[in-house]
């Protein structure tokens, strides 16, 4: 049997996310046709130290979860909760238990801690390097060579 490989990539570093919090990130994903699309998501961090993640889109009307207040959870943390129409879903499942899509449920999305980072399995995202490093020798250099006159 072969065997297929998977591709991870990493989020953010295990402990950037407190223990019973939430942080969204905006990621760009690579669709079939080879396109970049944006690709939002939602990491959970339980209080039992789980990684749960699930793609920041409520199933109502497509908004992310933490539009409006910047909040993830309802106000006892108890749920995640939709900011524009208050749906209201299960942190451990993602489905929903209040609200205007209630009996849907979050994409959830396959998560790994690999070597103390937050990874993002089986989603093939764009790769970014917005920042060059400045010292790194590259062949695209030219050399300059003052004379004295």
């Amino acid at each position: 049997m072969a065997s297929q490989e998977i591709v991870v990539f990493a989020v953010c570093p295990a402990e950037a996310i407190e223990r019973g919090d939430a942080k969204g990130f905006s990621l760009s994903r690579i669709d079939d046709s080879g396109e970049s699309r944006p690709f939002p998501i939602v990491v959970v961090r339980t209080f039992g130290n789980d990684y749960l993640g699930y793609v920041n889109r409520c199933p109502h009307d497509g908004v992310w979860l933490n539009i409006g207040s910047g909040k993830f959870f309802s106000p006892d943390r108890s749920f995640l909760r939709c900011g524009r129409h208050g749906a209201t879903f299960e942190i451990g499942s993602g489905f929903c238990i209040d609200g205007p899509c209630n009996g849907k449920a979050l994409e959830p999305v396959a998560l790994a801690v690999i070597g103390g980072d937050v990874c993002l399995c089986g989603v093939k995202l764009v790769e970014e390097n917005p920042f060059p490093d400045p010292f790194e020798d590259s062949d695209d250099t030219m050399d300059i060579m003052i004379h004295p006159d």
